[in-house]
């Protein structure tokens, strides 16, 4: 009977260990293929994808986070409490 081979599935730090190799290029697809037991053409891929995305890791900008619907209730809230309390003291003052 012919033996069934199963796919490896190797972790996220793997690739990115395997891929940052390759975009080095201080060895070649071949050598890191071998070094690492990954066929070149993965490792291709894997650099491919690292260089496609490493603009998107500075896209985020600094600085404080936006604001949640969460504050944004507790906002109106707060500005609900302030109107009934001002118009309590116009009542009472006589305004």
């Amino acid at each position: 009977m012919v033996e069934v081979r199963k796919r490896k599935v190797h972790s996220a730090e793997f690739k990115a260990k395997v891929g940052m190799e390759a975009v080095r290029g201080v060895k070649t697809l071949n050598e890191i293929g071998q070094q690492f037991g990954v066929h070149p053409v993965v490792v291709s891929q894997w650099k491919k994808e690292i260089v496609q995305r490493a603009a998107t890791l500075f896209e985020g900008k600094r600085g404080p986070k936006p604001e949640t619907h969460a504050d944004e209730d507790r906002l109106y809230g707060e500005i609900g409490r302030l109107k009934m309390e001002l118009d309590w003291l116009k009542k009472k003052s006589g305004l």
